[in-house]
């Protein structure tokens, strides 16, 4: 009889491939359309899934003998939930394990775009030793974080501003004033938080709450010369436009971008000629550290579905009852 097969979509891990291989022959998908995975999918048994492909319900039920998906991260909105549950298929996923990952990039990020580092570096290597008379960076002791999600990721970046003495705001509508006082943080309204904050870092779910949260009327609210960052999803800002509207007119001094709608984006988009505009290909979370409690998570848990047990890390428990 052939091999059992396990679809993934991205490359993994030794320990992933030592715990997934056991249950079965691990196969790498050759891209991530639709179209690929419904062909590639038929007979799988666990489908493990890195980056963010969307999986459809005519993928989940490509193959009659899914038994589980195990996401390599904590964001799961391009995964079908609904259809997986429908055919009875946890979906095993790792929240908390890269938090730390994308919390020290949100701190990067803000550090990289207040000192300019990327302007100084392209002006020493052009040979303009003058520049540095020609405007200056900024500091991150005493100006105002504020922090759009305040789960895990979002506490752990107000726990790093802590010495620099930044003020730190925080909207979460989940979020307690108790959680957020112990953590020094002041919870407020979303269009407080924009028009106050010198820096705002986006560390939310995308969900059909958030998603397009980011618009332009309330950009317009902004605080004249505030940094941007996302390291949540793409989606939750409406365009690249909208930034880059921000970006020319200046109310918006810098942003950072590790995230996209759609990934890869497309680069002809002039905000990707933009100075004022740093990117990353959705990697910043990616540190040895981070993958490597990904992985082992998201292996363990697929492999204790397979030995009839309730994995820690799960999006629908409700397949369990």
């Amino acid at each position: 009889m052939p091999a059992k097969k396990i679809l993934a979509t991205g490359p993994l891990d030794d320990y992933a491939n030592r715990v997934l291989g056991e249950l079965g022959e691990i196969v790498l998908a050759p891209d991530t359309s639709e179209k690929t995975l419904l062909e590639w999918i038929d007979g799988a048994i666990a489908l493990i899934v890195r980056g963010v492909p969307q999986i459809s319900a005519e993928v989940i039920n490509r193959s009659t003998d899914l038994k589980v998906i195990g996401r390599s991260g904590v964001g799961y909105s391009n995964v079908d939930i609904e259809a997986a549950t429908a055919r009875g298929i946890p979906v095993v996923f790792t929240p908390g394990a890269g938090a730390r990952g994308v919390a020290e990039a949100s701190i990067t990020f803000m550090l990289a775009l207040s000192k300019k580092v990327v302007h100084w570096d392209q002006q020493m290597k052009a040979g303009n030793w003058q520049s540095r008379f020609e405007s200056k960076g900024g500091d991150l002791f005493g100006a105002t974080v504020g922090i759009v999600g305040f789960g895990r990721i979002g506490q752990l970046v107000a726990s790093m501003v802590r010495p620099f003495e930044m003020r730190t705001l925080a909207f979460d509508p989940f979020v307690d004033q108790e959680t957020a006082k112990n953590l020094q943080a002041q919870l407020v309204d979303l269009e407080t938080l924009v028009a106050q904050a010198d820096f705002i870092c986006l560390h939310c779910a995308e969900t059909p709450e958030t998603s397009g949260m980011i618009d332009r009327a309330l950009l317009s609210q902004v605080k004249k010369g505030a940094f941007l960052v996302n390291l949540a999803r793409g989606g939750i800002v409406e365009s690249l436009d909208v930034l880059h509207e921000a970006l020319e007119d200046g109310r918006l001094a810098g942003v950072a971008l590790d995230v996209f709608e759609p990934e890869p984006p497309d680069i002809d988009h002039p905000i990707f000629r933009s100075e004022k505009c740093l990117t990353a290909p959705h990697a910043m979370a990616g540190t040895e550290g981070a993958m490597a409690n990904i992985f082992c998570m998201m292996a363990d848990g697929v492999a204790a579905c397979f030995r009839g047990q309730r994995p820690d890390f799960v999006v629908n428990p409700e397949v369990f009852d």
